[in-house]
């Protein structure tokens, strides 16, 4: 019997809490991390509906180490549940191919892990986050590691903190290329900016794969950024999630759940 589970993923600034009954994932939430009152909340909520079966797991993924410890500390006080780490506990099944010193993230490695599940052939993962990572997994399932770039919201304060005559904005997908305002000029530079680094690194991908590969996005900038896009063939906005609950039931290789 497969045993329900709570993911739980922290970022750097969102938690983003799945509840699986099974292989289905019953309901999906994000909190921002700066309400840490919501996130404690939050544990119990999703853990709640899952939790008849007495068999439910909790398992977190982290970019944040400080917000680690005061979650798993309210996860011991609110539900009294042994937590399973990520990469601590049970590696994610991918493959790696990395310089001996590198650190990867445990999203992204989950990412690669549930793009090649389901695929089953070379793949690029964009994660539009609070940075933008795009990473390549060959077709043998073998993540090589990829790209890093500010997200969309570090673009815009960055801009804003150190140019004295460019304002704060909103971002917005712009409504056309060329900005006649300085507001759009900022949108179209960001919109288009990151489009263009996906189209340019998943063309020098394809170089190595020898095709070209599926590309996948994910994050919660990825619909903003990537709707309509030809050049990505999914948006997957669970698939951090999708990762954690594979790396609890191990890969099924590409049999197309």
């Amino acid at each position: 019997m497969t045993p329900n589970l709570l993911a739980i993923c922290i970022g750097n600034t969102r938690t983003r809490f799945g509840a699986f009954a099974g292989d289905r994932l019953e309901q999906s939430v994000i909190v921002p991390n700066s309400n840490f009152t919501a996130v404690g909340g939050e544990i119990e909520r999703s853990y709640r509906p899952i939790a008849d079966s007495g068999d439910a797991l909790v398992m977190i993924a982290s970019t944040s180490a400080p917000m680690t410890g005061r979650v798993i500390e309210q996860v011991n006080k609110r539900l009294g549940v042994k937590v399973i780490r990520v990469e601590q506990d049970m590696p994610v099944p991918i493959g790696r191919q990395l310089d001996p010193e590198a650190i990867v993230g445990e999203d992204r490695l989950l990412n690669a892990a549930a793009a090649y599940d389901v695929m089953g052939q070379a793949c690029v993962v964009v994660d539009a986050g609070t940075a933008v990572t795009i990473d390549f997994i060959d077709g043998t399932g073998t993540f090589h590691g990829g790209a890093i770039a500010p997200g969309i919201q570090i673009m815009l304060d960055g801009l804003a903190d150190g140019a004295a005559q460019l304002p704060e904005v909103e971002m917005e997908a712009p409504s056309e290329p060329i900005g006649h305002s300085t507001v759009e000029a900022i949108r179209s530079g960001i919109f288009y900016g990151v489009r263009g680094m996906v189209r340019e690194l998943t063309e020098h991908y394809a170089e190595v794969a020898g095709s070209f590969p599926v590309v996948i996005a994910t994050g919660g900038d990825a619909d903003l950024l990537f709707k309509d896009f030809e050049m990505v063939d999914r948006i997957v906005p669970d698939l951090t999630l999708l990762g954690m609950r594979l790396t609890l039931l191990g890969p099924t290789r590409g049999k197309g759940r």
